[in-house]
């Protein structure tokens, strides 16, 4: 998901290498576990642009009113 964003991930085995970039670009993303949703809600709102994503039920289970808590 974060490859949609526009960051340079590559997965060699149990090993992940990422590379910098210079800024990420809002895609449509899903939150595939609580803790990746809550990663898809910083990359979200650090890209340029809209990020929408799906899947927020594991987001609302692990983490109460969060868009309060982030507003």
């Amino acid at each position: 998901e974060f490859r949609r964003l526009g960051a340079h991930i590559q997965v060699d085995g149990k090993i992940a290498i990422i590379e910098g970039v210079e800024h990420l670009t809002g895609a449509p993303i899903r939150a595939c576990d609580l803790r990746a949703g809550a990663a898809m809600v910083i990359a979200g709102l650090a890209a340029t642009g809209t990020t929408e994503i799906g899947c927020i039920h594991h987001i609302e289970r692990g983490y109460e009113d969060i868009v309060r808590k982030l507003s």
